[in-house]
């Protein structure tokens, strides 16, 4: 601008009238265009900034108002998955919850805990429509579902003092659908007991793997389930299954890959092949409570001292106390050497003579075969005098080369072929007999007609006592009838038992569906002899304990697979097969323990003087420190109903570690037993319940609820705790 200036006003700058002014001017000038230059500077930035403001106002609202419309969508959806899956379970019963669309069926503790989840209806159609069922279906205190033309649910609940039961009946409305529930049996489910025996014995059952079976009795080494069944499941959260036992019942366990036990009610044509109805029906009901051991306690079949008579006691505490010799009667000198032998022990007392089936020519005979026994009379009188009882095994197996099998064929008093002429017996086969018929205990003729012959025996050798080999559901005819139908194959051994228990006395039964009353002793199945076999041994115990069956009759010492006449020894060498010599000790050690001892194979067969000694060792313990403890528990169990041998879980419910231990038991609540059951093994590991323990080896003190790491066990030796009282100090 200073040129322009000059110009105008002049080329000299002395010819202004005053200098001062024009500077002051040209300064003012200059301030202007720098204030100007500054507002330019600071609006527009401030206006851009506006403007991003402005935008970002509008897009936090945008995302506001976004954020407002997810949060409306998910809480009506949450109403709405929360309608279906909570409200409308709620509808029924207190602490049980159904939704009937998913057919989800929930039952909970007092606490709100979940202990039972399952789906129920497994199989129906998803499209398949629920109502509620016609009023001429319905049942009072029940809710009834009907899916149509699929299947028919009734629910009814009942409540005890601190329990309670939910009562599911399915009953089945198409020829093509068998009801079937499926109970999660996950890890976070707890832990499952009971059923019966099951193949590889899982312990506890959620362990195991089966697929869908019917559940009845068999030989474990070729079918599903072994000698004794009941249909009672517990939950270590505290709840219980009980199965109705005319339901056409088939189980499976985490079959498919799943983690599900399922039951279902099916017809078929052997197991439920004869019919209450024309569907099949599911049966069951669910109890729940907060602590497992009180649930089992109130579960347990109580008074079975009702109706028992003085010498029926007695009869229970001899076999506590006293051995079971099971011989095989090859020959008269055979049974007179072994009973000379047990006496030459000096250590063992005489007990029961159990002979096997083998003493009759043929199976069904009931005679003693004369060419073996020439004086089996005198022997008997003999062995009676050394202080002996005689138990002689029967059957209800009638050879077909039996002196008795023409008759009972003409009195038709043998299970009868299905579908053929009734006079035409239906044959099977039983351990050696490759054909032989079944009494028909059902027919009103047969019980008179064997208790007949089973008198005549008493009265002519003085029988103390018959053991009852009544083989298994499996060992029936496949197309038997009888002249009353069995909805299930496994009642003939219910009903047999029963009546044979009326006329003559009863030492044992080889298995069984239900409890029978003392004092019959329920037997374990056989076991072969081997390492795998002892195994096993502790949770089938455990396990027909749990489900009823206090008074059990373990097999013998070392195996029961070297048993002359057995598959394994068809030449009848009663000496071959010896069991292992360490297998026999520790075995033994283990049935020191266990309410029943029973012998093949005497200690005194093996050539090692330590076999003897420790045979000694154990025989004072189990008189001084084990007996006293089996007769005790057993009057309580006359009351209770509880088992003698127990699992770890019924001293302390509440420690998880006890549910899962496999290889210890207790002695009532007050002896804790831990054997060894591996080969070459010196040492274990030992889980004691709470309190304090005092170590049956060394005398040592040992405080409770917690693990023992590698435990010395000498193969002499077998570790056992007894329980001392919760203040005991040295």
């Amino acid at each position: 601008m200073s040129p322009m200036i000059n110009k105008k006003l002049g080329n000299d700058p002395m010819e202004l009238s005053g200098g001062q002014s024009a500077n002051s001017t040209i300064t003012s000038v200059n301030s202007i265009s720098s204030l100007l230059k500054e507002k330019l500077q600071l609006s527009i930035p401030q206006a851009l900034r506006s403007s991003k403001k402005r935008q970002n106002a509008d897009y936090r609202l945008r995302a506001f108002v976004g954020i407002l419309f997810l949060c409306v969508v998910f809480l009506v959806g949450f109403a709405h998955i929360y309608y279906t899956q909570h409200v409308l379970q709620r509808a029924y019963f207190d602490k049980f919850s159904f939704n009937k669309n998913k057919r989800v069926m929930r039952v909970y503790s007092s606490t709100g805990m979940e202990v039972i989840a399952a789906r129920l209806g497994e199989g129906i159609p998803a499209e398949t429509g629920v109502f509620p069922c016609l009023s001429h279906h319905q049942k009072q205190d029940s809710v009834c579902l009907e899916w149509l033309q699929q299947a028919r649910l009734y629910l009814a609940h009942t409540r005890h003092t601190d329990m309670h039961c939910y009562h599911v009946t399915w009953q089945s409305l198409n020829p093509h659908y068998n009801p079937k529930d499926c109970f999660d049996w996950s890890q976070k489910r707890g832990h499952w007991y009971g059923g019966g025996q099951v193949q590889n014995m899982p312990y506890p059952l959620e362990r195991g793997r089966l697929d869908l079976s019917p559940f009845i009795t068999g030989d474990i080494t070729k079918h599903p389930f072994g000698n004794v069944l009941k249909r009672y499941f517990l939950n270590s959260k505290g709840a219980t299954v009980l199965v109705d036992p005319e339901t056409p019942l088939y189980v499976s366990i985490n079959a498919n890959k799943s983690n599900n036990f399922c039951m279902q009610a099916k017809y078929d044509a052997f197991a439920y092949i004869n019919h209450l109805t024309p569907l099949p029906q599911l049966n069951y009901t669910i109890c729940a409570t907060d602590n497992m051991k009180n649930l089992h306690s109130s579960m347990a079949e109580k008074s079975l001292w009702d109706g028992l008579k003085p010498d029926e006691l007695n009869a229970v505490h001899s076999l506590l106390s006293e051995p079971v010799w099971q011989i095989s009667p090859t020959s008269e000198a055979a049974v007179y050497n072994y009973t000379d032998n047990v006496i030459a022990l000096g250590f063992l007392r005489q007990g029961h003579v159990l002979l096997s089936e083998e003493w009759q020519p043929s199976p069904g005979d009931f005679v003693l075969d004369e060419e073996r026994f020439p004086s089996m009379e005198e022997t008997i009188n003999i062995i009676h005098r050394r202080g002996f009882r005689i138990v002689f095994s029967i059957q209800p197996f009638i050879s077909t080369e039996s002196i008795n099998f023409k008759d009972a064929v003409a009195n038709r008093l043998l299970i009868s072929e299905r579908g053929s002429d009734p006079r035409i017996p239906a044959l099977a086969r039983y351990k050696q007999s490759n054909s032989v018929g079944v009494l028909d205990i059902t027919n009103n003729k047969t019980l008179p007609w064997l208790q007949s012959k089973l008198e005549r025996l008493i009265m002519k050798y003085h029988v103390d006592s018959f053991y009852l080999d009544l083989g298994t559901a499996q060992d029936m005819p496949h197309y038997y009838k009888c002249e009353q139908p069995l909805t299930n194959p496994d009642h003939y051994k219910t009903i047999f038992t029963k009546s044979i228990l009326g006329s003559v006395p009863v030492m044992g039964v080889s298995g069984a569906i239900s409890r029978p009353r003392p004092p019959v002793f329920v037997s374990l199945p056989p076991f072969s002899s081997s390492w795998k076999a002892i195994k096993t041994v502790i949770p089938t115990v455990l396990t027909y304990g749990m489900i009823g069956y206090p008074f059990i009759m373990p097999g013998a010492v070392g195996g029961d697979v070297a048993l002359p006449m057995s598959d394994n020894n068809p030449d009848n060498d009663f000496e071959v097969n010896l069991p292992d010599k360490e297998l026999y000790i520790r075995w033994l050690q283990l049935s020191t323990f266990l309410p029943v001892i029973r012998f093949t194979h005497l200690p005194s067969k093996y050539s090692d003087e330590s076999v003897l000694e420790i045979a000694k060792t154990l025989t004072t313990l189990r008189q001084k420190t084990v007996t006293p403890l089996l007769k005790k528990y057993a009057k309580e169990i006359l009351d209770t109903g509880l088992p003698i041998i127990r699992p770890l879980w019924m001293l302390d419910p509440a420690d998880p570690a006890c549910h899962v231990v496999v290889d210890e038991f207790s002695v009532g609540e007050e002896l804790i037993v831990a054997p060894v059951l591996y080969s070459g093994s010196r040492q274990r590991e030992v889980y004691l319940p709470a309190g304090v323990w005092k170590d049956g080896i060394d005398g040592s003190l040992r405080k409770g609820s917690r693990w023992i790491h590698n435990y010395r066990v000498a193969e002499d030796k077998v570790a056992y705790f007894v329980k001392m009282p919760d203040n005991t100090r040295f």
